[in-house]
This record gives C-alpha cells, sequence and structure tokens, in this order.
C-alpha cells in the first residue's frame, strides 16, 4: 500500500471494480465518458484528456472513493475550477467568463452549471483545450488529500539509459524524504540532512552522509520547524531534469559550501537494488533490513532468516523497515503471521463504518524468535501495516521515530476513457484495535531519532537499541 516514487507501484492493488456515472447530458459525450473500470491487461495509448474525461473522473471519485458517498462535491469543482482559472493566467488568457458558478450541493446540476461554464472558457482557448483539462482534473484528484489517490498522466517511460534497478535524481536519500514530502509532511522534524548516497551527482560532488543541507534552490527546508516545498526538490522525477543548488554544512569540519547537482540517471549499489539484505550480528541476533512488500518479501525474509539460523541458534531478529516505503499489504500479513496466529492485522472500513478484517495467516511457520522493529518517518504504507500489527499485538519492540503516516487505504486503478489511470483507496485502512494510522503513523516504544553527527560517523543509536532490548 503506499504513494512513493518506486514503491507508488506497490499501492496498486489490482482488484476488479467498475464505476458508472450517469448518462451524458449533452450529444457531445460518448459513451466511453460514462464507465470507469480496472484496467483489463495491456492498456491502449492514452488519448487527450477531455472534459468529458473530467467528467468521467468526478462521477468515478464520487462513485467508488471510501469517502465519496459523504464527499462534497462542491470541493472537488472548487478545487478544478481554481486550478483553470490559474493556468489561464499562466497564459495570459485570463477571460470574463471564468467565473465559478453558483454551486447548490447538488451533485448533478453542480457538474451540469461547471461544465457549462467550462465549455465557454474552453471554446475561447482552443489552443489551452487539453492543458485546461488536465490541471483540472489533477486539481479534483489533488482535493482529496489523500496520500493514496493520483492519476497517471502522461506516457511515463523510462529516461534514456535506464536499465533496470537504475536509480534516476540527485543519487541521495536524507532526514526528510518520499512519503513526507508527498503524504504526510508534518511527520518530520529539522534538521535536514544526507543520510545515504547513492551514487550520481551526490556522488560526483563528493556529499556524504551526515552533511546538513541548509537550502534548497535558496529556499529554507524548514520554517517554523516544519518542513516546506523545497524539499521536494531532491527527488525529482524523470522527465524533471533541472539544476537543484543546495547550500551544505559539514558539522564536523565546520566547512559551507553550496553544490549544483542535476538530475540524471545513475547505477545503484549492490545493497539498494537486494530488497533484502541480512547478517548475523553479536549475541546471535539476526538482522534483516527490508527495503519494499514487494510480491515475494515475506518469503524472502523467511529464507535470510533460515540461512542465518542454519548450524546456530539465534536469540532474537532485528526487522529495519526505515527507508520502507510500502507495497503490498498480504505481504505484510505473511510477515505478521511469522510472529502471531489468530489475530487481526487491520481493518478495511467503508465510511459507514462496515469494516473487513484482516486476519493473519495461519499457515505461516512461526519463527519463534524475539522481536525488534526500527521504523522511521519514511515507513509508510503497507510498512505500517505491519508495523501497527507489530505494536498493537505486542509482538516485538518498536525502536526509531514515528512512522509516516501514509496509509490511507489500498489503492484501487480505475481505467479512464482516454486510458489514463486514476487510482485511489475504496476503504479506510485502520489498525488492529481500529486506530486511524494515516496522518498519524505509528510512534515508537522507544524513541531514537536520527542525527547528523552519527550519520557522519557511522553510527546507528537504533540499532545498538534494539540489541539491547533483545539482550534482556
Amino acid at each position: 500500500m503506499n504513494v512513493i516514487r518506486a514503491a507508488t507501484a506497490g499501492l496498486v492493488l489490482l482488484l476488479v471494480a467498475a464505476c458508472t456515472a450517469p448518462t451524458p447530458r449533452s450529444e457531445s459525450s460518448t459513451a466511453a465518458s460514462t464507465v470507469c473500470a480496472a484496467p483489463q491487461g495491456r492498456i491502449p495509448a492514452q488519448t487527450p484528456t477531455t472534459i468529458e474525461v473530467v467528467e468521467q473522473a468526478y462521477h468515478c471519485i464520487l462513485g467508488n472513493y471510501y469517502s465519496g458517498a459523504t464527499l462534497d462535491a462542491r470541493s472537488l469543482l472548487s478545487a478544478g475550477f481554481a486550478a483553470l482559472t490559474r493556468e489561464l493566467n499562466l497564459n495570459g488568457r485570463d477571460l470574463p467568463e471564468a467565473s465559478m458558478p453558483a454551486l447548490t450541493g447538488d451533485r448533478t446540476a453542480d457538474w451540469t452549471a461547471f461544465e457549462a461554464v467550462y465549455r465557454k472558457i474552453a471554446d475561447r482557448v482552443p489552443g489551452l483545450r487539453e492543458r485546461l483539462a488536465v490541471v483540472t482534473l489533477e486539481a479534483m484528484v489533488a482535493a482529496l488529500g489523500d496520500n493514496h489517490a493520483r492519476w497517471v498522466y502522461g506516457s511515463g517511460g523510462p529516461p534514456p539509459g535506464y536499465y533496470d534497478g537504475d536509480g534516476y535524481g540527485l543519487g541521495l536519500q536524507a532526514s526528510v524524504n518520499g512519503p513526507q514530502v508527498s503524504g504526510n509532511p508534518g511527520a518530520a522534524l529539522p534538521p535536514l540532512f544526507v543520510t545515504t548516497v547513492e551514487g550520481g551527482a551526490a556522488k560526483a560532488a563528493g556529499l556524504r552522509p551526515g552533511d546538513v543541507i541548509e537550502a534548497i534552490n535558496g529556499s529554507a527546508p524548514f520554517i517554523d520547524d516544519k518542513p516546506t516545498p523545497a524539499i521536494a526538490a531532491l527527488y525529482p522525477r524523470y522527465p524533471e531534469a533541472g539544476p537543484v543548488e543546495l547550500r551544505l554544512t559539514r558539522q564536523s569540519t565546520g566547512r559551507r559550501w553550496s553544490v549544483t547537482l542535476k538530475p540524471a540517471v545513475y547505477q545503484r549499489d549492490l545493497a539498494a537494488l537486494q530488497g533484502v539484505t541480512s547478517r548475523l550480528l553479536k549475541d546471535g541476533i539476526a538482522y534483516v533490513k527490508l527495503r519494499g512488500f514487494a510480491p515475494d518479501a515475506a518469503d524472502r525474509v523467511f529464507k535470510a532468516i533460515s540461512r542465518l539460523r542454519a548450524g546456530r541458534t539465534l536469540a532474537g531478529v532485528v526487522l529495519d523497515l526505515r527507508g520502507n516505503g510500502g507495497g503490498r499489504a498480504p505481504e505484510a500479513i505473511r510477515l505478521v503471521s511469522a510472529f502471531v496466529h489468530g489475530k487481526v492485522t487491520a481493518y478495511l472500513c467503508t465510511v459507514d463504518a462496515r469494516c473487513e478484517a484482516l486476519r493473519t495467516d495461519d499457515t505461516v511457520e512461526p519463527l519463534k524468535l524475539p522481536l525488534a522493529l526500527l521504523t522511521d518517518r519514511s515507513c509508510a504504507s503497507a510498512c505500517e501495516h505491519f508495523t501497527s500489527a507489530v505494536k498493537d499485538l505486542g509482538i516485538g519492540h518498536l525502536v526509531g521515530t514515528r512512522t509516516a503516516g501514509v496509509v490511507s487505504g489500498p489503492a484501487e486503478p480505475f481505467q479512464l476513457g482516454n486510458n489514463t489511470t486514476l487510482t485511489f483507496p475504496t476503504r479506510h485502512h485502520l489498525g488492529p484495535n481500529r486506530e486511524t494510522l494515516d496522518r498519524i503513523g505509528v510512534p515508537p516504544d522507544h524513541h531514537v531519532p536520527p542525527l547528523p553527527r552519527d550519520a557522519a560517523a557511522g553510527r546507528d543509536p537504533a540499532l545498538a537499541k534494539a540489541l539491547s532490548l533483545l539482550a534482556k
């Protein structure tokens, strides 16, 4: 379950679903605009985005989004119209017709009024017709304020020279990353510092873990202890290719300098490519790092532990979920099931509180080992499903920082009439104790925040704390 760069694909559970909008009211509408359904097989090439596609998305959201039945549709239309007028202004084409129509709360009547004004505007600026539809639809989806709702528009193809496993961007990870930038930005604290240098421009420029980022393109990363939108520039996505200027401080030496990094394809190191890495620590503790809940994630963890267990007795497991952006809920459930049976791991609920319990898979063989879990503010979605189950069911120690709070619900895909994909949750995720995790996250049992001086020195206080807990 997660919205976050490469891990975003794991958010989409390919479930069969459909939504139907009311019969079109004008002859210009087509039959294709009245139905959105789960993608079946290979999706054809995209066609232009039109007002009919926007209408389809509007009804798809209201008919299928988990709170669509109680959603005030005026919030979608107001956001869409605001985006439309901004686009007109950006192109120097503001029009007298561009006034928001009166909305009454009647979903059908409000759409009719919105569409009538929209068509008048689009007819005056035919060269902007598709762009206006695009920004309107994007704004409607953004108005949901849901970290698992997105509209996939554009080619989405890989950059030139890209091979499987390569990275794209600046080649670094920082203490505030994907889930916090795009999902729950309130779950971060200053300072902003480099945690990992993966390669690319960051490696070539000599950046190191622990380097504090004081400014990004001249803007502060935090204002009043809250992260700013400037942080998103650290994580460009293809085809974004604009240079990013950083002002940095290296606390160990007092050096202050500026560097300009240009996004590009770069080769990741072997550890970053592997979804699961493991090693034996002192006193018979197995350390396993899981970077995402891919389709085979649970089995790969089990195999790693089995190999470390061969010929020796293990005293416990440290499972490192820091930087884990999520993935498939069934894998989170199977992993929980290795530590406890006969329990509920989460609930998926409709807006009227009709809930389905997600239960452990009791065919999974128990590991029968004490567990310590390392978490941080980039543990999102399926990672939070697993983490909340560990906490609520009392099957392990949580060490580190609060998780991202990016777990609104499993995203389901709907194909629109122009062959683009709209994804959003049809049910809301709650923890095993029926608590809301979205935008809140899972608090650790032992708060051990990352610090730049520890990153610079190669120290891992959270891991040290986990080992001390397992030694008791």
